[in-house]
């Protein structure tokens, strides 16, 4: 967790594909050799969206980055039959690669284990921070970070535009004045927005989903080449326009909360 460097605001930016760490005692049941495990992490890695988050504790948001690779585990995705991804090995715990190549073949208990010493403990982490915000606040918006490649990977199961931004929504959990601020600040930045494709959905706190509507959240998909090579993962100019993007949608999320209860209207 990074704590905000002004006053906090009922705001959490959350950044869980921006890490590669993979652990050793991970890495030995992963089957890709170390060129076919860098492509891996290369193509499946949200690269830079910890940089571009950086601004945003300047306008009260708290940020909680995960360090560790989604190989290791993947915290957005649910762990049970609940996630569509994993009927193609692509759940909680990856076997299957960006490809649906195989990745590693663990048993049951490696599972367990990895989703005990990993995912679960991460997700009490960020319920922790979203109790804690409620507490201080009454209120929570997530801004779920993310970035996604140009061309469709194949293990993507939705085809679709794939726009400059992609705005992942719940119906439980994203208002219409939540889904009315990105697409205002996006406008100011001259970038065309797509909502819920090729990506849909947003980060809630299993603790919190369909059952706290307290907690809202949205998800921000970035295109990819917009900022980097994706080729390489090094940024280029266009890296400082989406902080700034970044920066200035969690800085009007948190003006609409300070404002008044948009719950409320």
């Amino acid at each position: 967790m990074v704590a905000p460097t002004v006053a906090p605001a009922p705001v959490l930016v959350h950044v869980p594909h921006a890490g590669t760490t993979i652990p050793a005692h991970v890495r030995t049941g992963i089957v890709l050799d170390d060129e076919a495990l860098a492509t891996e992490v290369r193509l499946l890695t949200d690269h830079r969206t910890d940089l571009l988050a950086a601004g945003t504790g300047e306008v009260g948001a708290t940020r909680v980055l995960n360090r560790l690779s989604r190989l290791v585990v993947d915290p957005e995705r649910f762990p049970d039959e609940r996630e569509e991804l994993a009927a193609h090995g692509m759940g909680a715990v990856y076997t299957r690669g960006h490809a649906l190549q195989p990745l590693r073949d663990p048993t049951p208990a490696v599972v367990e284990e990895l989703l005990t010493r990993y995912y679960h403990p991460y997700a009490a982490r960020m319920t922790t921070e979203v109790d804690r915000l409620l507490t201080s606040h009454g209120r929570v918006t997530i801004v779920d970070l993310h970035s996604y490649p140009r061309v469709r990977l194949p293990y993507e199961l939705h085809h679709g535009p794939r726009p400059p931004l992609c705005v992942g929504t719940d119906p439980d959990h994203t208002p219409a004045w939540l889904r009315a601020t990105v697409a205002e600040v996006a406008a100011a930045h001259h970038l065309d927005v797509a909502f819920d494709t090729p990506f849909a959905g947003t980060y809630v706190p299993l603790a919190h989903h369909l059952t706290d509507r307290r907690v809202t959240s949205v998800m921000l998909e970035l295109r990819r080449d917009l900022y980097l090579d994706e080729a390489t993962a090094r940024p280029h100019d266009g890296e400082a326009r989406l902080t700034r993007f970044v920066t200035e949608v969690v800085a009007a999320i948190a003006s609409a909360h300070r404002r008044h209860d948009p719950a409320r209207g």
